[in-house]
């Protein structure tokens, strides 16, 4: 009877532990931008601008001059325009800039971000090199800067007991997310409220901004994922047209 009882306390023990929230995985520390041998280039008129244009860049190793892939190509960011986000590029403190990305602004990040992962609403495409993850009904990305898991995509039936109160519903979205590439914004570490769920991927259409996304033609984006290789650190490099010529030289950055 001891022994029952004993292995009852146990049994209970265990349930009770693993109904709890299970905790994200700690992320590796980002690779630098110096490392990248790809990049996306966005840049828009101003901070308030809506639309803008995109490039994409390559270099054959750290030390080569980035040079262009293909034509540039129109893109939509945030409905609310550009914010300074949190990347792989330190904003000096004497350049009096202010204007930080927060949870639903309707800005979509400024700075230099790794492209870490894809996914879609159908299988892996044989030409990603990314991670994938296919997008089911429970699949959301977390926007509650309370939780745990804020800023992350997860799988609602396989975290435990879910401790957010707001997520994106991906596959919901429709067919703006049949494809789409994450952005490293406010990522490792995550700052609360910081902003997050900050993807490239199919726009509405070349007028209407997003929640804090860049958004593009779907051949556009095929594009990307068909050609950005994680072997090659692929980032995005976004900011208004002012601030690349600001921190092109500093930072870097390919040139147009």
């Amino acid at each position: 009877m001891r022994k029952f009882v004993l292995f009852s306390l146990i049994l209970f023990s265990f349930l009770a532990v693993s109904g709890q929230v299970k905790k994200p995985i700690p992320l590796k520390p980002p690779i630098p931008y110096s490392k990248s041998l790809q990049s996306v280039v966005v840049t828009t008129k101003d901070w308030s601008a809506v639309q803008g244009s995109a490039r994409l860049f390559e270099r054959q190793s750290t030390k080569a001059k980035w040079k262009a892939v293909g034509e540039a190509f129109p893109v939509v960011v945030g409905k609310n325009g550009l914010a300074w986000g949190t990347g792989l590029n330190k904003l000096p403190s004497d350049t009096g800039m202010i204007l930080m990305k927060k949870e639903g602004d309707g800005k979509a990040p400024a700075g230099i971000f790794s492209l870490t992962e894809t996914f879609g609403s159908k299988d892996k495409p044989d030409s990603v090199k990314l991670p994938f993850t296919r997008l089911e009904e429970y699949t959301e990305c977390v926007d509650d800067p309370k939780s745990s898991f804020y800023n992350k995509i997860v799988d609602r039936m396989k975290v435990g007991d879910f401790d957010w109160e707001s997520s994106e519903k991906m596959l919901a979205v429709g067919s703006e997310y049949d494809l789409g590439v994450v952005v490293a914004h406010n990522s490792n570490p995550v700052t609360k409220g910081a902003g997050s769920c900050i993807f490239l991927h199919i726009w509405k259409d070349a007028e209407s901004g997003t929640a804090g996304c860049t958004a593009m033609k779907r051949e556009n984006l095929e594009t990307i994922m068909k050609w950005i290789d994680a072997a090659k650190n692929p980032v995005l490099i976004q900011m208004p047209e002012t601030s690349y010529k600001q921190f092109q030289t500093k930072w870097k950055l390919p040139k147009p």
